[in-house]
C-alpha cells in the first residue's frame, strides 16, 4: 500500500532478522510475549507499521514499513536499544543471567521490498496529468528573470 504525505508518494518496507546475543532460546520461553509486546509499541511510536511479524526460537523476524524520514539504521538501534532496556527493566532477574544489558546481538539482516514496473509507472502516468492540471490551474505570469518580460 502506497502512503502519501504533503508532497511525497512512499512505500518503504524491509524484511529485517535479529538475533538475542548468543542465538539464546530465550525469545521463545515465557519472555515471548513480553517481547514482542515491547517490539509492537515501540515501532507504533515512530510510527512503524509491521505488516508481519514473527518470534522464532532463536530470532525475530519482521516485515515493517518504515517512514521515510528514518533510516534503517536508526529504526534498529532504536528497536534493539530500547527493547533491551525495557526488558532488563520489567525482567530484573534478567540483568544478572546475561549482565550489561546486552540482550540483543550487533548485527541484524536486512533486505528491501521491491516494486514492480506497473506501480512506478502508474505514479509517474498520475503525477504527470495532476501536473498538468497545476499548469491550468496557474495564473501566475511566468516571466523571465534575465529579460524581465
Amino acid at each position: 500500500m502506497v502512503k502519501s504525505l504533503a508532497h511525497t508518494k512512499w512505500m518503504c518496507k524491509y524484511d529485517i532478522v535479529f538475533t538475542p546475543k548468543y542465538r539464546r532460546k530465550i525469545v521463545y520461553n515465557k519472555y515471548k510475549e513480553r517481547i514482542v509486546e515491547i517490539i509492537r509499541d515501540l515501532c507504533k511510536w515512530k510510527g512503524v507499521e509491521i505488516i508481519e511479524g514473527t518470534a522464532m526460537v532463536d530470532h525475530i523476524h519482521l516485515l515493517v514499513s518504515i517512514p521515510p524520514k528514518y533510516s534503517i539504521s536508526s529504526i534498529m538501534g532504536y528497536l534493539k536499544g530500547k527493547s533491551a532496556l525495557m526488558i532488563f527493566d520489567r525482567h530484573a532477574n534478567l540483568k544478572y543471567k546475561y549482565g550489561n544489558r546486552h540482550f540483543w546481538s550487533r548485527g541484524y539482516y536486512v533486505s528491501t521490498v521491491g516494486l514492480n514496473e506497473a506501480t512506478i509507472a502508474k505514479y509517474v502516468r498520475e503525477q504527470e496529468k495532476h501536473d498538468q492540471m497545476m499548469d491550468k490551474i496557474t495564473t501566475k505570469e511566468i516571466e523571465d528573470p534575465f529579460r524581465g518580460s
